[in-house]
């Protein structure tokens, strides 16, 4: 059976590393949407999804696909990627101090033998990041870890030395709850 993660996240990539199974890329080029009807949990499963479906509907056989979407909220506000360096800064001077939620889908589709299989599940993790200085921030920044990541920073990065506590699933934070892709694929006898 195939193995296709849905994503081109290096971060996703490098998770699925740590399995070590033979899995392939096949990145979605869905544009992801938000849905103001939606609650957060409900759109970051929808977009988790979109990604998975697409790329189920472009292969064939039998297969598994890997889909995943990660947000971060504090106060009802979505923090998604940074435009530029200010929207980063900006970001990460509204999220230091304070503690705030990532919110990370798991999508499998798996077709074995025609039949189809979905998992859609939700991990929610609280990260609390110290009091941060504006220069910290800066520095940071220019370091252009940020620019590809919801939130603006990187918990395995050198971000790390600013998160304070942990509440939930580290490698969700990272983009995909790789402890529950290994109990699927195991519980499927998929390797």
């Amino acid at each position: 059976m195939k193995i296709i993660l849905a994503s081109k996240s290096p971060r996703r990539k490098q998770l699925m590393d740590l399995i070590g199974i033979d899995y392939e890329i096949i990145p979605s080029e869905m544009e992801e949407m938000l849905e103001a009807h939606l609650s957060i949990e409900e759109q970051v499963i929808k977009l988790g999804y979109i990604k998975a479906k697409e790329v189920f509907d472009n292969t064939g056989g039998d297969r598994c696909i890997i889909g995943s979407d990660t947000m971060v909220v504090k106060d009802n506000i979505t923090y998604g990627k940074p435009k530029d360096r200010e929207d980063a800064i900006r970001i990460l001077k509204e999220l230091q101090g304070k503690e705030h939620v990532v919110y990370t889908s798991l999508v499998i589709l798996i077709e074995e033998k025609e039949k189809l299989k979905e998992y859609k599940e939700i991990f929610k993790t609280t990260v609390y990041i110290k009091e941060i200085t504006d220069e910290e921030i800066e520095e940071y920044v220019d370091k252009e870890e940020p620019f590809d990541k919801a939130g603006a920073y990187a918990i395995q990065g050198i971000f790390s030395k600013f998160i304070d506590e942990i509440y939930g699933n580290y490698s969700s934070i990272m983009g995909l709850p790789i402890h529950r892709v290994y109990e699927i694929l195991k519980e499927n006898e998929i390797n």
